[in-house]
C-alpha cells in the first residue's frame, strides 16, 4: 500500500512538472506567425507572395504556407494577423541624412505645400514668428527650419536678412533651403557668425551680397554647410534626447529598418553616443565626409557589422552643389541664372583642382573604403569619371560597391562610363515631383525630362538605388517609390515618360537593392529564413493598387529584428 501511494506520488509530481515546462515552454516560446495579407518577398525578378511568415527573436524562421508554418513555430506562438495589410521586408533608404532628421522634425515647418505651408514669404515669416518661443530658442540658441523652396515660394526668390530681421532682430535665425545646400540667416545671425563686407568667399562657397559688398542673408554650399552643422546642434542633454528621438521617432514612421548618414562630420560623435547608450531602434549607416576619414575611418566603427546598430561605412566626396538651387555644375549654362550670377553660369565644382580629387580617391581605393560620390552636375560627373578610372586602374576595382549619389543631370554616355567602372547608380526620382517642372525652366524641356534615369541606367545593365536625401525632402520612403513610378511634377505633368519604374522595381530599389549597396544582401532586404526579422507593414499593397496610390501608402508598423519599433 505504501509501496503505491510512493508511486502514485512520484507520477503525479513527474506530472506537475511536466505540466510547468509545458507552461513554460508555451512561455517562453518567442516565435510569431504573420499571416492574413499579402506578403511579398521581394526575391526574384518577379513578385513572390508566400501565405505566411514565422519570426524567432530577432530572425526569419520561415516563409511558406500556414500550414508549414504553425509546424516550424511549434507550440505556444502568437499570431499576427495582417487583416488584409501588406508585409514587405524593412525599408532601406540608400541615401539621406539621419543625423539631420531630428532638425526637420523639431524646427520650424517651412517645406511648401504639400509637405506644409510655406507657399510664399510672408507665410514663411508668419510660420517662423509662431516657431519662436523661449523653449523652442533654447534648443540650439537660434530660431531655425528647414525646407524653405525659392522654386515654390511665389516670389521665386530666396529670403535674405531683410525678411528673415521681420522675424526677429534680437535673436539669430537661420533657415535651411530644401536642397541643405544653401542657408539664409538674419542680421544677427551675421553678426554672430563675424560675415561682413570683408569676408572673402571660401572656395566651393559664396555669400551673397548686395549694395556694398554687404553680405544679404544668403549663403551657399561651403559659406553655409560648416555652420549649419555647428548652429543646429542642441545646447543641453536635454535637448539633445529630444532633437534625436524627434529624427529617430519619423523615420520609424515611415518604414525605415536601416537609416544612412550621408555625410559623417562631428555628427559622427553623436551617433556614437546614441549607439552606446543604446538608443538606437533602427540600424544606422554613415559614411565619412573626406575631411573626417583621418579621424574617424581608423575607429572600431569602420567596419562591415553593426556595433549597437551603427556603423562607418564607408567615405564621401561631394563634388559639386544643389540642381534646384542651381549649384550643380554643368558643362552648360543655365537658363535662368541664380541671383547675382551672369549670363552663361554653369554652376561650380566644390573641388576645382583634378589633382586633389585623385588623391581622395586614391586614399579611398587603397585604404579599402567604399566611396560615395556626391555629383548633380553633368561637369561634375564628367570629373568624376577622369579622376577615377586611372585610381581604378591602379588599384582594381572588384566589388567595391562605389556609389554615385543623385546624378541628375547624367549624360547617356557617363552612364556606359558608370557601368565600366562598376558604380552603383543612387538616383533621386522625387525630384520629378518636387523640382520637375523647376528642372525645365532652368535647363530647358529635353532635358528636364532626363533627370533621374531610372529606366535608362537599368536598360544599361546599371545596378541603381534610389533615395530621399532626406531632410532634402521628407523620409516618406512610399512617397519616393510611388514617384518613381508616376513620374509627375506638382503641376501634374509627366517628366520623363520613359525614365519610370515598374512597382516591383521601385520596392526592390528600397529593399535588395539597397541591401546590396550597403554590403547587406545576406542579412537584409528579402524576406528569407536566416535573414535579420526587419519588416514593415502597409496598409495596402503597392503591387495592386493604381500608380496614382503608391505615394499615399501609409506604413502601419515598422518591425526592427523581431521587435516592433512604430505602431501607427
Amino acid at each position: 500500500m505504501k509501496q503505491k501511494l510512493s508511486l502514485t506520488l512520484i507520477l503525479g509530481t513527474i506530472l506537475l512538472i511536466s505540466c510547468k515546462q509545458e507552461q513554460k515552454n508555451e512561455k517562453t516560446n518567442s516565435a510569431i506567425i504573420y499571416g492574413g495579407g499579402d506578403i511579398i518577398t521581394m526575391q526574384g525578378d518577379l513578385p513572390e507572395y508566400a501565405e505566411a511568415l514565422v519570426s524567432r527573436d530577432d530572425k526569419i524562421l520561415f516563409v511558406g504556407s500556414l500550414m508549414d508554418a504553425k509546424a516550424k513555430a511549434g507550440e505556444g506562438y502568437e499570431y499576427k494577423d495582417l487583416k488584409g495589410s501588406t508585409l514587405l521586408p524593412g525599408l532601406i533608404d540608400a541615401h539621406a541624412h539621419f543625423a539631420s532628421f531630428s532638425a526637420q522634425a523639431i524646427g520650424a515647418k517651412i517645406l511648401p505645400p504639400p509637405d506644409a505651408g510655406a507657399k510664399d514669404i510672408p507665410t514663411l515669416i508668419n510660420i517662423l514668428k509662431t516657431w519662436n518661443t523661449s523653449e523652442n530658442r533654447a534648443l540650439t540658441g537660434w530660431i531655425f527650419g528647414m525646407g524653405f523652396d525659392d522654386s515654390v515660394l511665389e516670389e521665386k526668390r530666396f529670403p535674405t536678412k531683410h525678411d528673415l530681421d521681420q522675424v526677429s532682430t534680437e535673436f539669430p535665425i537661420m533657415i535651411i533651403h530644401i536642397s541643405g545646400h544653401f542657408a539664409a540667416v538674419n542680421s544677427k545671425g551675421l553678426e554672430l557668425l563675424n560675415i561682413n563686407s570683408e569676408t572673402k568667399n571660401p572656395e566651393g562657397g559664396i555669400i551673397r551680397r548686395e549694395k556694398g559688398n554687404e553680405p544679404n542673408g544668403v549663403l551657399e554650399e561651403l559659406a553655409a554647410i560648416p555652420y549649419m552643422l555647428k548652429i543646429l546642434n542642441p545646447t543641453t542633454e536635454e535637448a539633445a534626447n529630444r532633437f534625436f528621438e524627434a529624427g529617430q521617432d519619423m523615420a520609424l514612421s515611415y518604414g525605415y529598418t536601416t537609416a544612412q548618414e550621408g555625410r559623417t562630420m562631428e555628427n559622427h560623435e553623436m551617433l556614437v553616443n546614441a549607439s552606446e547608450a543604446g538608443k538606437l531602434k533602427l540600424d544606422v549607416v554613415s559614411y565619412v565626409d573626406y575631411l573626417f576619414v583621418d579621424k574617424y575611418m581608423s575607429s572600431k566603427w569602420n567596419s562591415r557589422t553593426y556595433d549597437n546598430h551603427y556603423r562607418i561605412g564607408g567615405m564621401k566626396l561631394t563634388l559639386d552643389g544643389s540642381p534646384q538651387g542651381r549649384t550643380a555644375w554643368r558643362t552648360q549654362p543655365y537658363l535662368v541664372p541664380p541671383d547675382g550670377a551672369k549670363e552663361g553660369y554653369h554652376g561650380y565644382p566644390a573641388i576645382p583642382n583634378d589633382s586633389l580629387v585623385i588623391a581622395i580617391y586614391e586614399k579611398g581605393f587603397k585604404n579599402n573604403w567604399q566611396i560615395q560620390t556626391h555629383a548633380n552636375g553633368d561637369a561634375a560627373m564628367d570629373q568624376m569619371i577622369r579622376t577615377m578610372k586611372p585610381v581604378a586602374d591602379k588599384y582594381g576595382n572588384n566589388d567595391r560597391r562605389n556609389v554615385l549619389i543623385h546624378g541628375q543631370y547624367v549624360r547617356e554616355d557617363q552612364l556606359d562610363s558608370f557601368k565600366e567602372l562598376d558604380i552603383i547608380a543612387s538616383l533621386f526620382p522625387l525630384h520629378a515631383y518636387y523640382w520637375g517642372d523647376w528642372h525645365k525652366e532652368i535647363i530647358g524641356d529635353s532635358l528636364g525630362n532626363k533627370i533621374s534615369p531610372t529606366r535608362t541606367a537599368l536598360n544599361k545593365g546599371l545596378k541603381i538605388t534610389i533615395h530621399t536625401d532626406a531632410p532634402v525632402a521628407l523620409p516618406n520612403l512610399m512617397r519616393m517609390a510611388g514617384i518613381s513610378v508616376e513620374r509627375k511634377s506638382r503641376s501634374g505633368q509627366v517628366i520623363g515618360a520613359n525614365e519610370k519604374l515598374t512597382p516591383y522595381e521601385a520596392l526592390k530599389a528600397i529593399t535588395i537593392w539597397s541591401a546590396y549597396q550597403h554590403f547587406e544582401e545576406h542579412t537584409k532586404g528579402t524576406l528569407e529564413e536566416g535573414k535579420l526579422a526587419d519588416m514593415v507593414i502597409l496598409d495596402k499593397n503597392p503591387l495592386k493598387v493604381s500608380e496614382d496610390v503608391i505615394k499615399e501608402i501609409v506604413v502601419l508598423e515598422t518591425i526592427k529584428e523581431g521587435v516592433s519599433v512604430y505602431k501607427k
